[in-house]
């Protein structure tokens, strides 16, 4: 989720780019591209909602597939997170990957994970039960004004004051940029999309990966909910990764050590995992 680059870098933590280079040295041809606005990428991605950036991935797939190198029954698409859920979209429509590895996807409706984030965080703070409930109920309540007020200009003023009220330390203009970004054409489609809609249209294989440190996407929540609704695939693999977070880093023990300081690493389990299954996809006989 967010404009990101083709190594959707983060600092010096650049996963896509490392998983890429793992999986071409291993003889899997890979494309990467920048989101729109970023790199060399036009556009704006502010403006664009997932239904845009899915016609972004479908010429993708496009371009790979007209290439002389490339066979073109075997191409698939690996995403993180929201480029998850927008590769189990393309899967669903009619000029489908032949086979999705997700990394990380959710499987909640924004507004139901939002929620879920809000208790998360609320239990990690240690507070109480009847703490946890309210927190949960504000932000509930800031959810529906959202999706409830279609004028942005009424939108914003309502949520930056119910900002304020749950957190007085922020001052009315932080509110207001929160709620700015809150009242987005991004945002509001984020809050009504519910992945579970289209899943079952997905008939090609797919692989479903989360790691067992994700704060972000509980594992066992959003995994077991995939896999429900992908009952047309023609196979489906789920896979908690032990110790690994939601940027798919191992965990800190196994991170490099460069002058003395632990570099954030990509999972080995994860890149290895990834390998072997669309070896085994492409290995397999065209259907």
């Amino acid at each position: 989720m967010g404009a990101q680059d083709r190594d959707a870098a983060v600092g010096d933590y650049r996963p896509m780019g490392v998983l890429a280079d793992f999986l071409t040295r291993r003889g899997i041809a890979v494309l990467r591209f920048d989101d729109r606005g970023v790199g060399k990428s036009g556009g704006d991605y502010n403006e664009a909602t997932p239904p845009a950036l899915l016609t972004d991935l479908q010429a993708a797939m496009q371009a790979l597939r007209s290439r002389p190198e490339i066979n073109a029954a075997k191409v698939g698409v690996v995403g993180h997170g929201e480029g998850g859920n927008l590769a189990l979209l393309a899967a669903a429509e009619e000029e489908a990957p032949n086979f999705v590895v997700t990394m990380a996807a959710s499987g909640l409706s924004g507004r139901d994970l939002v929620l879920q984030q809000q208790a998360d965080l609320h239990r990690s703070l240690g507070a109480s039960l009847t703490q946890m409930q309210i927190g949960v109920m504000r932000r509930q309540a800031i959810l529906d004004v959202i999706r409830q007020t279609p004028d942005n200009t009424k939108a914003q003023r309502l949520v930056a004051i119910m900002l304020r009220e749950t957190n007085p330390s922020i001052d009315m203009a932080t509110a207001k940029i929160s709620a700015s970004l809150l009242t987005t054409d991004r945002y509001r489609y984020f809050l009504d999309f519910n992945p579970a809609d289209k899943l079952p249209s997905v008939k090609c294989p797919v692989l479903l990966l989360s790691g067992t440190a994700d704060t972000y996407i509980e594992a066992d929540v959003n995994l077991n909910s995939l896999q429900r609704g992908l009952k047309s695939s023609s196979s489906v693999n789920t896979r908690k990764l032990t110790g690994v977070n939601h940027m798919f880093q191992a965990d800190p023990s196994e991170w490099t050590v460069v002058n003395g300081q632990p570099q954030p690493t990509f999972s080995a389990q994860a890149q290895e995992a990834i390998r072997q299954w669309i070896i085994v996809q492409a290995t397999e006989k065209s259907k």
